[in-house]
């Protein structure tokens, strides 16, 4: 006899009837005296359903989601069970073909320190261009993460790689290269002269260290520039819990009279929705009647909540998610902000910028950004808590089911109703990052930090613009990893601890 051992999640959603009992219940199904009797666990696969039928954005366009598909309870087990591998379940049954953003991991601790900053990694960011027309590739350091390996080593933004461990690097090989299983590898420096790129014969060892946290905030100052006071700030992911620490910059910002902002979201890929709030805020003002944005879910979860129940307003304080302490907001009402964005910048990143355009002027410095409206949630297999994962309930989650789920749930809009911009955020001012001359963040001499000067003081630089070697991306160290690239959707839980309870 067959057995498919069945540990269900009832999320209260599906119209077949899903009750939790005491034992598994099993399908049996009927073997010739040859066959093997076969056990099939499915406890991940059930996981997975039960979660995008309630919260996908797309559920209503994948027909094996539907509420009606299984008309009993035997049937839905048994189509679980067809499907042994649950990544291979979720990638080819569950996931609507239009999803670019959706994301999974077998193990809920390694993803959720990912989405908090924590992370498997030498702390060297880079970019990956092609040479010429070729397949060879070559890197180019953006920025070094502070108190990783990298940072003790003898490499810096605008240096260059041309191969690892002596393999010149590839269209087809880089990825196992540098983003394989090789904690330590050796990369290969170059030089570039007359805008050709050449091996110069040095070696930098880098090892990959366990929990590295990055500061998202990589440098601000305060240039004093004729008689402005401008605020540079680089900002590199929307961590949760670093809304004390943008506060504390905004902080030194108005008591240096502050007149401008510079925002360098340029390899900001996302992160937290409510930290948008707090960063948005601090920009224009701390009215908390304003819309910021508000999110469209699935028309069976939208319909759960009152008109402006889901609506995200400017914020006066820091908040109590994640750690913040609640405190006041520095904010420099502003009326213009200068922010510099480019391909590799996506999610929260774009909603700030979209966020704040119906109330002040936003000129986008840069090249046009990923297009990323579409928000997300962590789940893991914990129906008390409808799947949202908690840190303070993971002693509820299921111990024989660790995978995670990062779907994404929601659109966003901003207060003029505006979210059409699936195909990036086209910039004011057209810049390119030149991989020959990158400068150094913060200094008024880099590129597009002097560019947003110019736009300011209303002086021409006297220097030239020319791009000779755009950084045309193949990828990056930051946009190999879709997980990255995220916007997380706090809004459901603050309405509502377990809003699937609404449907019951």
């Amino acid at each position: 006899m067959k057995k498919y051992f069945f540990h269900l999640l009832f999320l209260g959603i599906i119209v077949v009837s899903c009750k939790k009992n005491d034992d598994n219940p099993v399908v049996e199904e009927e073997v010739t005296d040859d066959e093997v009797a076969e056990e099939v666990d499915i406890q991940v696969q059930d996981f997975m359903w039960q979660t995008l039928n309630a919260y996908y954005y797309w559920q209503g366009d994948v027909p094996v989601l539907a509420d009606d598909r299984f008309a009993t309870q035997t049937e839905y087990e048994s189509y679980l069970a067809e499907h042994k591998d649950p990544e291979d379940f979720l990638i080819d049954e569950l996931l609507y073909e239009e999803d670019r953003f959706t994301f999974y991991s077998d193990d809920y601790r390694e993803l959720t320190n990912y989405l908090s900053g924590i992370s498997k990694s030498n702390g060297l960011e880079f970019g990956l261009s092609r040479i010429g027309n070729t397949d060879d590739v070559f890197g180019f350091v953006q920025y070094v993460v502070k108190g990783s390996d990298a940072a003790t080593k003898d490499i810096k933004r605008g240096d260059y790689f041309i191969g690892v461990n002596g393999i010149d690097l590839t269209v087809d090989n880089y990825y196992d290269l540098l983003f394989g299983d090789n904690d330590t590898y050796v990369l290969n420096m170059a030089t570039i002269e007359d805008n050709t790129i050449s091996p110069n014969g040095k070696e930098v060892s880098l090892t990959k260290q366990e929990g590295l946290v990055e500061d998202p905030i990589l440098t601000n100052t305060v240039l004093n520039i004729g008689d402005k006071r401008i605020g540079y700030l680089m900002y590199n992911s929307f961590i949760g819990g670093s809304g004390e620490a943008l506060n504390e910059v905004f902080g030194e910002f108005k008591s240096q009279n502050v007149t401008d902002l510079v925002l360098d979201l340029r390899y900001n890929l996302g992160g937290s929705g409510s930290t948008a709030e707090i960063l948005a805020s601090l920009i224009y003002g701390t009215n908390t009647s304003d819309l910021l944005y508000t999110t469209r879910y699935n028309a069976k979860l939208q319909a759960l909540f009152e008109e402006g129940e889901l609506d995200n307003n400017f914020v006066a304080t820091t908040g109590t998610l994640f750690g913040n302490t609640d405190t006041p907001l520095n904010t420099l009402n502003l009326s213009k902000v200068y922010i510099l964005a480019t391909d590799s910048s996506a999610s929260a990143s774009e909603l700030v910028m979209v966020g704040l355009e119906p109330y002040m002027e936003v000129v986008h410095i840069g090249t046009t950004t990923v297009g990323k409206n579409q928000g997300s949630i962590t789940f893991v297999d914990n129906p008390e808590n409808g799947n949202f994962y908690d840190e303070e309930t993971e002693d509820q989650i299921n111990p024989d089911n660790q995978w995670a789920l990062q779907p994404i749930v929601s659109r966003v809009e901003n207060s003029a109703g505006f979210s059409d911009y699936a195909d990036g955020l086209i910039p004011d001012i057209e810049l390119e990052e030149d991989v020959t001359k990158l400068g150094t963040l913060g200094d008024p001499d880099e590129p597009l930090l002097a560019k947003a000067i110019e736009e300011i003081t209303g002086i021409s630089a006297k220097r030239s613009f020319e791009v000779v070697m755009p950084a045309n991306l193949v990828s990056s160290s930051k946009l190999f990893d879709d997980r990255k690239n995220v916007l997380i959707l706090d809004n459901l839980r603050r309405v509502s601890k377990n809003p699937i309870d609404k449907l019951k």
